[in-house]
């Protein structure tokens, strides 16, 4: 005998994981970020806060890779679309970007990269839009890179370190890559 409570959860599992899964064509640029971060619909998703802030800070540590967009850029700016895409108003979504190891490329001014930083337009539409930089001070030591090297706006940090620990007290939940 078919049980007929079954049948009915597994057949709205099956229609739900068709709708969440339509593939690469179902993303699009975001509301707020166009330069990266594209996104899908997701029906009846749960999780969207009604209140309160969000507060996320990214690990960017890797990078700097010629002609190719950090990924931990792309996945800021995405995490920004899919809020605001959402009824999230974007005053409420709180982004940190810490800059340390390899990715301190990245966040070069195009002079400072020595050509067109392929970041550059997205670091400056992540800044445009709230999202805070923080370049390691002691890897600008190391690699001698100078505030005036860096895209206006981003900040240095007394470490990647010391920024992490202040934003973990400031409410930020931690995105490592």
């Amino acid at each position: 005998m078919i049980n007929l409570k079954r049948l009915t959860i597994a057949a709205t599992l099956s229609m739900l994981a068709l709708q969440a899964h339509a593939g690469p064509e179902a993303f699009e640029p975001g509301p707020v970020i166009k330069a990266a971060g594209r996104i899908a619909p997701v029906p009846n998703a749960a999780l969207i806060p009604a209140e309160g802030d969000i507060k996320f800070s990214y690990d960017a540590v890797d990078g700097g890779i010629q002609g190719e967009i950090n990924k931990v850029f792309s996945a800021a700016a995405g995490l920004m679309n899919v809020f605001v895409a959402n009824g999230v108003e974007k005053e409420r979504v709180k982004l940190a970007i810490v800059i340390h190891g390899t990715a301190y490329k990245d966040v070069l001014t195009d002079k400072a990269y020595g050509g067109t930083n392929p970041n550059g337009q997205l670091v400056k539409e992540l800044l445009d839009n709230g999202v805070k930089f923080y370049f390691c001070g002691q890897a600008a030591v190391y690699r001698d890179v100078a505030q005036e090297d860096l895209i206006p706006g981003v900040e240095l940090s007394l470490s990647a370190s010391a920024a992490h620990a202040v934003l973990q007290m400031q409410g930020y939940g931690v995105r490592p890559y």
